[in-house]
């Protein structure tokens, strides 16, 4: 979680983002921090107008209520922290609009991919939000509900290690045919990464890039007729890996079942039996329509106080 927030706070920073208006909570935090102007666990304000919570799963029982009495109700609650659904974070924030999102490793060189889900309070305003900030680290989906953040974690969630497992399996096989393993690794490596970056920068499907250096009965179309036989290739293969990745995400143990089952309890057990509840009012957020992009920009940057306060472990913004 500390490359995310380490990232997502270095593309702000980079982008114009005055490091006056920034605070971090961190047990470990980076050296720079500090010398850039940046308040490092000292003097972090009340109801920032963004709050962005990166931490680790198991920290997520102590961090969460040491940072309640933080937010207000116009205070935008952005978590990239794994494992933690949206009504938690409700719970802790009742009063607050929520995004969650999920980027994938590669959001630490800002090469990643993010998907972002807001609860009932995230209007349109705090999704833009939302999404110019997750921006920094690479392109940035919208779901149409939390329910498919399991099939993002088992898709680009956990999709690098895939590809890395890829890179290993084709440099194995240039070994196998006569080629040193560095330069095999080495040709492996390039060849996804330019692969790749061919599929980003173009228009066309991947389908059609694909048959365009396919020719019939050529060396590529002999590979690939091993790599899409319909029974064992790389399509099936494909699926029972993501579908694994996605039910471990959905099933990982009895606290995600008890959390469904009885989120009282577990939310009792989380703030150690006093957690807030839930208001009988909504709270007051940005007016919608054609400008609330601009409005929720120009309040995240205009305010006078300190607007930005990261979590524990490089919890950011």
């Amino acid at each position: 979680m500390r490359q995310y927030g380490g990232a997502l706070l270095d593309g702000w920073l980079e982008g114009g983002l005055a490091p006056a208006s920034v605070g971090v909570i961190d047990p470990k935090p980076r050296a720079d921090l500090a010398e850039r102007g940046i308040a490092v666990n000292d003097g972090l304000p009340e109801d920032p107008a963004v709050m962005v919570i990166a931490v680790k799963p198991q920290m997520m029982a102590e961090v969460l209520p040491s940072l309640q009495a933080r937010a207000g109700k116009d205070t935008l609650v952005l978590t990239v922290a794994a494992g933690t659904n949206i009504p938690t974070y409700e719970a802790a924030f009742p009063n607050s609009p929520v995004v969650r999102a999920m980027p994938n490793t590669p959001a630490a060189i800002r090469q990643g991919i993010s998907a972002i889900v807001g609860n009932g309070k995230a209007g349109d305003a705090q999704m833009a939000l939302a999404e110019m900030l997750m921006g920094v680290v690479g392109p940035v989906v919208r779901l149409e509900g939390e329910s498919q953040m399991d099939a993002v974690t088992g898709l680009s969630g956990s999709g690098p290690g895939y590809v890395f497992y890829l890179i290993e399996a084709m440099t194995e096989a240039g070994v196998a045919e006569g080629l040193p393993r560095e330069m095999a690794q080495k040709l492996a490596t390039a060849t996804v990464a330019g692969a790749g970056a061919l599929a980003m920068a173009s228009a066309e499907q991947p389908s059609v890039l694909r048959d365009r250096v396919t020719s019939p009965n050529g060396t590529t179309a002999a590979g690939l007729s091993q790599l899409m036989n319909p029974e064992d290739g790389l399509e099936p293969l494909m699926r029972r890996t993501v579908a694994a990745a996605a039910a471990r995400v959905g099933n990982s143990g009895s606290e995600r079942g008890a959390r469904a089952a009885r989120p009282a309890d577990h939310l009792r057990r989380l703030f150690g039996g006093r957690y807030p509840r839930r208001p009988d009012r909504p709270c007051r957020t940005l007016s919608r329509g054609a400008s609330s992009r601009d409005q929720a920009l120009d309040r995240f940057r205009a305010r006078d106080r300190r607007e930005a306060l990261f979590g524990a472990d490089h919890a950011s913004l």
